[in-house]
């Protein structure tokens, strides 16, 4: 278990910095992470037990974050005049982001995968399954939504506190705002992990710190558009899994995730907002595996 780098990965021949866990024989399982966060955000102990089911776990830092490719020389993305509908500045989408993933699948030799994204990394994974449906397995959707802007919208808090507190540059100020930002869209029924998250957000910060690739992103994000109505293409077991409580991406995106996928299970955990917290981590792991399981079995049939 250590990081890596993939070279030359997809169609944008970028480098994607990833890790693995467990037997590289064993059914793989790639996690992809939100908006601006790193591999890191799959927590290690999260990993390592997910692997303990038997499963060949990769989790991997997206372009413009971590020490995966960062596009540098591209144009400066404009976040607030894509929110009001102009996409002029995107410099690429989540069309681009899926690629991305399935680049590793080849730079690891993998065929196919089950796939598990969180929030944007869900709508990654929903876009892998529609434009590249033979590469995965089975699709686990957390805390994410279908792009169609009537759902999974961000509450006011939410929108406040990532807006509040002016821009961050030292390492201190960077851990600071993100525990300011928790506290307005974590999980108000499970007990929060302050220190874990200050120590992750300063490894974070060590390996890479830049706002405006994480721009990049948010304007990918909204430069993609509704997914619904291809993701009634998507065939495989899907599972979405959404909080109750989520301030900032609400729940009416997770039903909308679950109606759109013909045959999806959907699990609404209460208490759980946007994040995973550690007692919400075992819970998931079951689901998971029981999804790999039965996608596995008919794979075999």
């Amino acid at each position: 278990m250590s990081e890596e780098k993939a070279v030359n990965v997809g169609p944008a021949k970028i480098e994607i910095a990833y890790e693995r866990f467990g037997d590289p024989s064993a059914p793989p399982v790639v996690l992809i992470m939100g908006i601006g966060v790193q591999m890191l955000g799959w927590a290690e102990e999260f990993c390592t037990a997910l692997a303990g089911e038997g499963l060949h776990v990769v989790r991997f830092d997206n372009r413009d974050v971590g020490l995966s490719t960062h596009l540098h020389d591209a144009p400066a993305p404009d976040l607030p005049a894509a929110m009001a509908g102009d996409m002029s500045s995107a410099s690429y989408t989540l069309s681009d982001m899926a690629a991305d993933t399935v680049g590793l699948l080849d730079a690891l030799g993998l065929a196919s995968a089950h796939l598990v994204g969180g929030s944007l990394g869900g709508a990654i994974a929903q876009t892998v399954a529609i434009e590249h449906p033979g590469r995965v397995r089975s699709l686990t959707s957390i805390m994410s939504t279908t792009g169609d802007l009537s759902v999974g919208q961000a509450r006011p808090e939410a929108l406040a506190a990532l807006a509040g507190g002016g821009p961050a540059t030292t390492r201190q100020e960077v851990i600071d705002q993100m525990l300011r930002v928790s506290r307005a869209v974590r999980s108000p029924g499970f007990a929060p992990d302050e220190a874990a998250l200050a120590e992750r957000t300063g490894r974070s910060f060590d390996r890479s710190y830049d706002p405006v690739g994480i721009a990049r992103q948010a304007v990918a994000s909204l430069a993609s558009g509704d997914r619904t109505g291809r993701l009634r293409s998507v065939s495989v077991p899907t599972l979405v899994v959404h909080g109750a409580d989520d301030v900032m991406c609400d729940v009416s995106g997770g039903h909308a995730t679950a109606a759109a996928i013909p045959g999806a299970e959907l699990v609404i955990i209460d208490g759980m907002g946007h994040d995973i917290p550690r007692d919400v981590r075992p819970r998931l792991i079951s689901l998971i595996t029981a999804l790999v399981e039965r996608a596995e079995k008919e794979r075999r049939e």
